[in-house]
């Protein structure tokens, strides 16, 4: 049974995560950038990790949603049916509210409710942490990936994205 779930889970999450970006995502532009491009950005930077992440998981970049990608670096969420479903409720934990958001969460808690307790700590750690949601990474993959985590779980370090 779980097998048919996990199926029609990723099903619906390859078919709606290219939807939403035509969709949702219509004014937003690509960052136009390649995964080798990722791997010449500094050792320990936002891009090199998001260049270390495809290689090691074997994922292209998809346009327009570069930044869910900086999500699972930024968060260390995995990327597996179950991590992608808590990394909404993570999303939500942080005050992201979007259609696509709330169908992934209904959806992912009828299909795995055995994850119940797991979606609910990814939604406590994003309450826990700055708001992040809203950032747009591309204009500071030079950052160190430590640093912007340290910042975002003190809520004492402002996060100055014009530096």
């Amino acid at each position: 049974m779980k097998g048919i779930r996990l199926k029609l889970m990723l099903h619906l999450y390859n078919w709606s995560s290219k939807v939403y970006a035509d969709i949702f995502k219509w004014n937003k532009k690509a960052w136009g950038i390649s995964k080798a491009d990722f791997m010449t950005y500094p050792v320990g930077s936002i891009g090199h990790n998001l260049g270390l992440f495809y290689e090691s998981k074997g994922f292209d970049v998809m346009p327009k949603l570069e930044n869910h990608d900086v999500f699972h670096i930024l968060t260390e969420t995995g990327t597996e049916i179950q991590d992608e479903i808590a990394m909404q409720f993570l999303l939500l934990g942080n005050g992201k509210i979007s259609l696509y958001l709330m169908a992934m969460i209904f959806n992912g808690g009828i299909l795995f409710p055995e994850h119940f307790g797991y979606y609910k700590r990814h939604f406590q750690k994003g309450r826990s942490l700055q708001n992040f949601h809203h950032l747009e990474f591309k204009e500071i993959l030079h950052w160190q990936l430590t640093e912007l985590q340290i910042a975002l779980y003190s809520k004492n370090i402002q996060i100055n994205l014009n530096n």
